[in-house]
């Protein structure tokens, strides 16, 4: 059975301990680029799918971990990132609002396409002890694919449910699911039908077995 603490004083690396933890991979994103009017289309509708999974898993008690890009800024940080991506101007304002994050989830600013590359993901993985991934979010292609590679690479197991994680084109979305599903042996079941619960109550080495 996985064994879920929190720590509610400021000692030690880190305040919870989860086998399973959920990714949110640049939804707090201004799409002011080119392909972000068509990006959107898609993934507003995910990122609806995404809120009720995000609220699932936090009532279970998995912690939520943003990773998110910096756009070649390095003085950027969460506050700032989060409040360009909510302006009126800002094209992802819809998916930023439903996804902004809370006190208590945690946030990564990565350089590169990969959540891993040159950030504290992988630290704080291990304090968190996790050995499943819920990857989430944009785009499927090319953040959430680098970062399942760089995940399986790894050793954990990954999780890319369906219906949160979208892409410019429907086309690279499905293209890349199937890849991450047969190279990486990732789990692209929908959110609907991921059983939270067999995640939590199984341990991982169990869950090695049964899918392979």
């Amino acid at each position: 059975m996985e064994n879920l603490q929190t720590n509610n004083t400021l000692n030690g690396s880190a305040p919870d301990l989860s086998y399973t933890v959920l990714l949110m991979i640049d939804v707090i994103n201004d799409m002011n680029f080119d392909g972000g009017k068509e990006l959107v289309k898609n993934a507003l509708p995910m990122a609806k799918k995404l809120l009720i999974l995000k609220e699932r898993v936090k009532k279970m008690g998995i912690p939520v971990i943003y990773i998110n890009d910096n756009y070649g800024k390095w003085t950027s940080e969460r506050a700032q990132i989060v409040s360009t991506s909510l302006r009126n101007e800002s094209i992802g304002k819809e998916v930023a609002e439903l996804l902004k994050p809370e006190k208590d989830d945690y946030f990564v600013i990565k350089p590169k396409h990969s959540g891993f590359f040159s950030t504290t993901l992988e630290t704080l993985l291990a304090s968190l002890k996790a050995q499943r991934l819920i990857l989430t979010g944009l785009q499927t292609d090319i953040c959430v694919l680098f970062t399942a590679n760089d995940a399986y690479m790894r050793n954990y197991q990954i999780y890319v449910p369906e219906d949160c994680v979208a892409s410019e084109k429907i086309d690279d979305h499905t293209y890349a699911l199937e890849k991450m599903k047969r190279l990486l042996h990732a789990d692209t079941t929908p959110s609907t039908k991921l059983d939270l619960k067999k995640l939590i109550h199984s341990s991982p080495s169990d869950l090695h077995l049964q899918r392979h």
